[in-house]
């Protein structure tokens, strides 16, 4: 099975610096890609002088990360994609539990290893953890993390297993289904992207999965810092990943409630001074109507809707009324 492991770039010089050494040494068997999305700083120029065998894809423009990876990843040939930030950290013998996995599930189309935290590597970190999920209304959550609630890692998931999603952060992925998908979702540029692929997997009748027996370590925080884009496009993209997939039975009524959420989260952001954050909700519900032909036309070319896509109701009821801030605290509803 050939292997790809792609790290997608933008004026990264720093993290390269720092995440590149570990997997160039404990990723021998195979082949090494920076994927560079027009970065105006010395990045491309520091990996071609101190890793010559890591090869060079230049994108002419910042892509995002949907739309850098499409683009990149055409030019290269492998059963396996693994889709890695520049800020993931590996140790000795990370891919051969990946590898296997793959190899013994043939069903198996999309997965992560257990994401932990560079700089507390007792803990899982936010993006990923040990494999995600989705609540009714599209807020993801992990096993290992719910909310910005984050859990030491005690082997409490220590199980390879299906999950909802995959990270992003060091997402593996079957070239074939990649491409018979379609790939990501371009016009999401970034966030969220990753879990609008694993849902249309799923719609497809194919499997995610977390393996455990895996890890990697993820500073995180690095490519988008907490701001307003950010908000907005999480909110965005949320919205265009529940009208996109969701089955025909919960559509209308998970988007309407969905809504009153958002309005109700804007309404915070209003009375804390925060009209940045409040701008940004607004204006992702803008692009959310602007965009509902073009999505309602993705949403016709899906042939199947998974009807049992959520793990529990609701997540914020969940943590904020409940007090469970543990995935093990959660019963499937």
């Amino acid at each position: 099975m050939k292997i790809a492991l792609c790290i997608l770039n933008w004026n990264g010089e720093s993290l390269l610096k720092r995440f590149l050494p570990s997997v160039v040494e404990h990723s021998p068997s195979s082949d090494l890609y920076l994927i560079d999305n027009h970065s105006t700083d010395e990045s491309v120029s520091w990996v071609n002088a101190h890793f010559p065998a890591v090869q060079i894809i230049h994108l002419p423009e910042n892509y995002g990360y949907s739309g850098g990876y499409n683009k990149g990843l055409k030019d290269i040939k492998a059963d396996l994609y693994c889709l890695m930030n520049s800020d993931i950290r590996v140790s000795q013998g990370w891919l051969i539990p990946m590898v296997k996995a793959f190899e013994a599930h043939e069903n198996l189309v999309l997965a992560q290893p257990l994401i932990k935290q560079e700089q507390n590597p007792e803990f899982f970190e936010y993006a990923g953890a040990a494999g995600g999920f989705i609540d009714a209304f599209g807020f993801p959550y992990c096993r290992g993390r719910i909310l910005n609630h984050l859990e030491k890692d005690t082997g409490q998931y220590c199980d390879s297993r299906s999950i909802f999603w995959a990270s992003g952060a060091c997402l593996w992925v079957r070239s074939e289904c990649f491409w018979a998908l379609g790939g990501f979702d371009e016009d999401f540029f970034a966030h969220q992207e990753e879990i609008d692929l694993c849902w249309r997997a799923r719609n497809r009748g194919h499997e995610v999965g977390v393996v455990s027996s895996s890890e990697v370590f993820h500073l995180g925080g690095a490519t988008l810092p907490n701001s307003p884009q950010k908000l907005y496009l999480n909110f965005r993209n949320s919205l265009w990943m529940l009208h996109k997939n969701l089955p025909s039975n919960r559509l209308y009524p998970i988007l309407f409630l969905r809504m009153v959420w958002d309005g109700l989260a804007g309404i915070i952001y209003a009375f804390k001074g925060e009209f940045q954050n409040l701008f940004a909700v607004i204006r992702a519900h803008r692009d959310f109507y602007r965009n509902w032909g073009i999505n309602q036309d993705k949403r016709n070319a899906q042939k199947q809707f998974t009807p049992d896509y959520f793990h529990y109701w609701f997540i914020l009821w969940a943590y904020f009324v409940l007090k469970r801030s543990k995935f093990s605290q959660l019963k499937r509803d």
